[in-house]
Formats: C-alpha cells, structure tokens, sequence
C-alpha cells in the first residue's frame, strides 16, 4: 500500500475492532426531492452512537438513484459532520468512467476513501473485474474498497491482482461464500481489510469471523444503533447467550420480513427509521415502501428489538 492508503487503512483497522460500519440513509422529502438538513441530522445522529467509520451514499445509502449534484450534498455533510473523527467511505459505481466521476467527487468533498459498488447490469469475466478496479484506480488518489457481491465475485488470483495495487485497502463481501472467502483471505496480504457486508450481516456475523472476518456493515445501525451496538459488544465479548437471544428474537424474524419484498433490505431499514422520528423520508423508485401490513410488522418487531436491549422505542 502507498503512504496515503496505508494511513486510511490503518484507521479503518482501528475503527473495525471497536464498532459496527454505519452506511447511513440518504433523506428524502416526501416529493422525492433530496433532503440535504435531514440527512445532516440522520448522519450526526450515526456519528454520536460510535461507529467505526460511516459510509455515505453506498447500497443502503441509495447510490443508485442520485444524480451528481445530490451524491456531492450527502458526501460533503457526512465529511463535515464526522470531522475527522472517523473515517468517511463514500460509495461509487457504475462502468469505470461514472465511477471516476463519482470518485472526482468524493476526493473534492473530502472523502477519506471510496467503496467501489458493483458494476452495472452485465456480467464480467475475472479479467475484466481485476481491469474496473484497474482502471478506477489509475484515476483516483482515494484508497479503494472492492465489494463483491451479486454479479462480482473475486478469485483468490484476481484478489492478489487487485490487493497489489497501490490504493485497493480491502475487500467487502456480499456473497457469504465462506469457502470462497476463506481462500481470499489467505491469498491476500498481510494488512489488507475485510468485512462481511451481507445483507443483515449480525445473522452471519459468527460464521464470518471463523475464517478471520469479524467486522461487519449494520443495516440495523441506520435505525436502532441501540440493538446493533449491543450485538456487536456481545459478539465481541463471546457472550452467545444474548447473542442468541437477539438473533431469534429480532434478527431472525426481521431477515424473514426483509425477504418477502424485492428492495425490502433497504426499504424496511428507512421505514424503521421513520418510526423512530428520524427525518429520512421515503425510498425512490424503483424501490418501495413496505405495505401498511409489513410496515405494523415491522413496528412490533422494532419494539420487541429495543426492548430486549432495554431501550426506549
């Protein structure tokens, strides 16, 4: 790793062992337009809970759905309000060439590094996966975040390729392949970052560490870092009695309600935080809101969730 990289990996290492990655909601108002003071205090709320670092505009953030000047609004915020404090991973995509543009972006907004979504609608041999990360790297100073996850899925070869240059400091996984991960990890080189990004990652957070990948991405810190902080501190501590608890009382049957509905891990995640008071308004199509059925569900769930922790709805 190069200077730079190695210093932003060094920090990311550090905020990995000591909590959960926040991948913070981009607010809308209820016309769909952005809504740049409720995503400020969305983000400023996930900061003073203590995350490890905040990654801002990525999958659960809704990428996908924000035009330039909105991606630049949500990356500036998240940097102003984490000052410093953690770093900020800013998510971008595409084909290379919006990726760069994306990437120009960040850097300007301050970004400390860039989590590189997967790419767009076909599918790709090795060599042209190792060539996006390639090609996005030679036109960016910001350290690199590979994310394997639906069509992208690395080779141990193709992960040596890509960890050997300079400013690629990890690796996200979205596969929950442990075979494949297994085989990554130890082809990688000493000091490169891992982390499981499944969807709902507490419920595979165990097995992830068994092959020496204990940090993880909490969608359920976006709404109810109560319930994601105490996970984490039991998972930590080896305390599989209330791990267990939580994850048949709340994990579970929330995973359950996620996968009734396309979009849901994104969808139920910004409704529980609406009934939380939090200003993140509506998703954007082609997501959609949970049903008024899934969404009193969804309520009980929440509640039964804080409650096992001891906090207040």
């Amino acid at each position: 790793m190069a200077g730079a990289a190695e210093t932003t990996a060094g920090r990311l290492r550090d905020g990995m062992a000591n909590g959960v990655l926040s991948f913070p909601l981009t607010s809308f108002h209820d016309d769909g337009s952005l809504h740049p003071e409720g995503f400020r205090a969305h983000a400023a709320a996930q900061l003073a809970t203590g995350p490890g670092a905040v990654f801002p505009a990525c999958g659960t953030g809704e990428f996908f759905s924000l035009d330039e000047d909105e991606y630049r609004q949500v990356v500036t915020i998240a940097v102003e309000e984490a000052g410093g404090r953690v770093p900020v991973v800013a998510g971008v995509g595409y084909g290379w060439a919006q990726a760069v543009r994306f990437a120009r972006i960040a850097e300007e907004a301050g970004a400390d590094a860039l989590l590189v979504l997967p790419h767009y609608l076909v599918a790709a041999p090795q060599e042209g996966l190792v060539a996006q990360l390639e090609q996005l790297a030679a036109r960016t100073r910001l350290p690199l975040i590979a994310y394997q996850r639906g069509q992208v899925a690395y080779t141990a070869a193709s992960l040596r390729r890509i960890a050997a240059l300079p400013n690629v400091i990890g690796l996200k996984d979205g596969h929950s392949d442990l075979d494949r991960l297994q085989r990554l990890t130890l082809a990688a080189p000493e000091g490169f970052l891992f982390f499981n990004g499944a969807a709902t990652a507490e419920i595979q957070a165990r097995a992830y560490a068994t092959v020496g990948v204990p940090a993880y991405s909490s969608a359920v810190h976006a709404f109810a870092p109560e319930i994601a902080n105490t996970f984490f501190a039991a998972l930590r501590a080896g305390d599989d009695k209330t791990l267990d608890r939580l994850l048949r009382d709340f994990y579970v049957p929330l995973v359950e309600l996620r996968d009734r509905v396309p979009g849901y891990a994104v969808s139920l995640v910004k409704a529980a935080a609406r009934l939380r008071g939090r200003p993140v308004g509506p998703v954007r199509a082609p997501l959609t809101d949970p049903s008024p059925a899934d969404l009193a569900e969804l309520e009980s769930l929440l509640a039964t969730g804080l409650d096992l922790v001891g906090a207040r709805p």
